[in-house]
């Protein structure tokens, strides 16, 4: 605990990162840190569109993750319902968003693609059988068109919404209904851009690290902390009357980012590309050879298509795979090699999900 600013006795909460690029980071809370984050996040919902009359059912991670309580926290502040679910137990979160009504569901975008798969799997049309109206999507990266694909799935409008655990959690920044950038509460926060290599300060918007400065953390305040994650800033008005400095959706981390026989290459990039096609699943992992530390030479993407595609004839399949490999060579500037897997092959996840593999990993993906 040596790296508390504040007596050990003043802290009442510790949660910690998931951990899933290093050993997770721990994060205390005191007494007013839990009442300033749990305002922010109130603030941010209401950015959002959600009121005290809505329903909001938390499907995001409890206990050390700082998702679930964190969320909680915030919906109860705002006056609204919460429903404290947790990930997991997907046909039991169908259950539940029928029986009490739900309106606004919070979670991962991949739990949310697992949700609408569930739903569809089961012959449920969440539109017609469930009040849902928003979703709440954050914790990791996800590109515009996971966003698309979720709510048409869900049948809802999705607010993408930012957080880091060294900076309290989630509510660091969340969209409006305007779609044009996430607003960050400057009261609390100072953030800015930089070159990730050189730590020179970008000009709005330029796309760079986001450094984030907390104005009102206690115990474990950070001074220009370099996130790793990539995104821009700008300082206009947004047409929903908000003032606050927005930045635009992570489009990667840079220790998500590889390099690909000299070319940089972010999973976003190819998120994109990939969602773009007709009966391919949102469902993708991308196989590297971790033995190759500077420069990677081949990237493959395994994917899955939907039962149509994988059960069609074989030209039919190899025609695809040609189309894929074009347009991603289109748009990263190399070659890779496309694998279309069966429905249900890649394993899902209800939290992060894992988009780089490695090759010797290849037997844990299913």
């Amino acid at each position: 605990m040596g790296f508390l600013a504040v007596p050990k006795e003043q802290v009442v909460r510790i949660h910690s990162s998931s951990g899933t690029t290093d050993k997770p980071t721990i994060a205390a809370y005191t007494r007013r840190d839990i009442n300033t984050w749990s305002e922010i996040l109130a603030r941010g919902l209401a950015t959002a569109g959600v009121t005290d009359k809505d329903i909001f059912q938390n499907a995001f991670g409890y206990g050390l993750f700082t998702g679930g309580m964190g969320y909680h926290y915030g919906v109860e502040r705002l006056g609204a319902i919460v429903i404290p679910a947790a990930a997991g137990n997907t046909r039991r979160q169908i259950t539940l968003m029928q029986d009490l009504g739900t309106t606004v569901l919070g979670c991962t975008p991949s739990y949310a693609l697992i949700i609408g798969e569930t739903a569809q799997e089961l012959g449920i049309d969440l539109r017609k059988t469930t009040k849902l109206r928003l979703a709440v999507c954050g914790s990791e990266p996800s590109s515009e068109q996971m966003r698309k694909e979720i709510q048409d799935r869900l049948g809802v409008e999705v607010f993408p919404d930012y957080g880091l655990t060294e900076a309290n959690g989630p509510g660091v920044s969340i969209e409006c209904p305007q779609h044009d950038g996430m607003h960050i509460p400057e009261d609390h926060f100072i953030v800015e851009v930089v070159d990730p290599n050189t730590g020179e300060q970008l000009r709005e918007g330029q796309m760079g690290e986001l450094v984030i400065t907390t104005l009102t953390k206690e115990a474990c305040p950070v001074i220009r902390f370099r996130t790793r994650d990539i995104t821009s800033l700008t300082t206009e008005a947004c047409k929903c009357g908000r003032t606050l400095a927005r930045m635009s959706r992570v489009g990667g981390r840079t220790d998500d980012m590889l390099k690909v026989r000299g070319v940089n290459v972010f999973p976003s990039q190819i998120e994109n590309v990939l969602l773009q096609f007709d009966g391919v699943e949102p469902h993708y992992v991308i196989v590297v050879d971790r033995r190759e530390s500077f420069s990677i030479k081949e990237l493959e993407i395994w994917v899955e298509v939907n039962e149509n595609i994988f059960s069609d004839e074989m030209q039919t399949m190899r025609n695809m795979e040609q189309r894929l490999r074009e347009h991603l060579e289109s748009v990263l500037g190399i070659s890779t090699k496309i694998k279309l897997v069966e429905p249900k092959t890649l394993a899902r996840s209800e939290g992060k999900s894992k988009r780089v593999v490695d090759r010797s990993d290849l037997n844990n993906l299913k």
